[in-house]
């Protein structure tokens, strides 16, 4: 599966419990529709997002980066301290692909982009370095 958005906060990178380093952060996609009387509809997604391959990548992962995600859905399931069931879904991500930052997107605008492209595949046979 493959989606895009923008990144909402700087990727922060987490520990577990078996000392295993996980790049965590969220995107927004933006989608909107139009009613019948015209009327433009705005609508935001937000989605949590983890990578797992090399946890270097969260120092790109800056608020408003525009990316491209490919992976898979992930649900998780619990119950709270009430007892009461709860879930959350995640996207797993494998592959990243930097598309750009806001201020690059209004460079581009300008004529003056210094926007490169930089993907983090799933192998480190793959990585830039």
């Amino acid at each position: 599966m493959e989606i895009t958005g923008r990144i909402t906060k700087d990727a922060k990178v987490n520990e577990t419990k078996n000392n295993k380093r996980v790049v965590a952060f969220s995107i927004a996609i933006n989608d909107g529709y139009k009613t019948k009387d015209g009327e433009q509809v705005k609508m935001t997604t937000y989605i949590d997002c983890s990578y797992w391959r090399n946890d270097s990548i969260a120092q790109f992962l800056k608020k408003g980066t525009l990316v491209g995600l490919y992976g898979r859905l992930g649900v998780s399931a619990w119950k709270n301290k009430n007892n009461e069931p709860q879930a959350s879904i995640t996207f797993h991500t494998n592959d990243i692909k930097l598309l750009g930052r806001a201020a690059d997107q209004k460079a581009e605008r300008h004529g003056t982009s210094t926007t490169t492209e930089v993907v983090y595949a799933d192998t480190k046979d793959d990585l830039p370095f």
